[in-house]
C-alpha cells in the first residue's frame, strides 16, 4: 500500500506579510492611501504596512477607550470623521491627530484633558504615531459606522 502526501503551501510574498487582513475587508485598502497631513491640504501617501502598524499600535495602546471608534469614556467625541474635523483645532489631518496625542486637549481646545493619555515620543517615535494618526484618519474615512452606535 502506498500513501500519497499532498502539501499545499501558501507562500505569502514579503511585502504583503506586515498587511492586516482587516485593511482589505473593512477599509477596502489595497494600495497605498494618501491622506492629508495639514490644513493647507498636503498629502502624504502611506503605505498598507505603515497603515497595518498604525493597527497594532491602536489595538495596543487605544482599544481599551476607542472600541470601533467610539470614545466610551466621553461618547460625544468619538473619532468619527465629523467629529475630529469639529474638533478645535480640527484632528481630521495626521498633523493635528499628532499633535493631539502628543498633548491632548479638550474638545474646544480650551484645555488639557487626561481622557486621553498622553504620547511623548520616548513611547512612539514620530513615525510610529503617524503611522498610529493614519490607521484612525483611513478607518474614519472608509470604515462603516466606525465612531458612531451603528458600527
Amino acid at each position: 500500500m502506498s500513501i500519497i502526501v499532498v502539501l499545499f503551501i501558501q507562500i505569502t510574498p514579503p511585502a504583503y506579510a506586515a498587511v492586516d487582513p482587516y485593511l482589505a475587508r473593512y477599509l477596502r485598502l489595497k494600495e497605498p492611501i494618501a491622506l492629508e497631513v495639514d490644513e493647507q491640504g498636503t498629502t502624504r501617501e502611506f503605505s498598507l504596512e505603515e497603515i497595518s502598524q498604525g493597527k497594532v499600535l491602536f489595538e495596543n495602546n487605544c482599544l481599551n477607550c476607542h472600541v470601533g471608534g467610539a470614545t466610551l469614556p466621553d461618547p460625544q467625541t468619538s473619532l468619527a470623521l465629523n467629529k475630529l474635523s469639529g474638533a478645535n483645532p480640527p484632528r481630521d489631518n495626521v498633523n493635528n491627530l499628532v499633535a493631539f496625542l502628543r498633548q491632548p486637549m479638550t474638545y474646544d481646545g480650551s484645555e488639557e484633558t487626561y481622557w486621553c493619555r498622553q504620547v511623548p515620543e520616548s513611547w512612539m517615535t514620530q513615525e510610529e504615531i503617524e503611522s498610529l494618526a493614519a490607521f484612525v484618519l483611513t478607518a474614519a474615512q472608509k470604515a462603516k459606522g466606525w465612531g458612531t452606535e451603528s458600527f
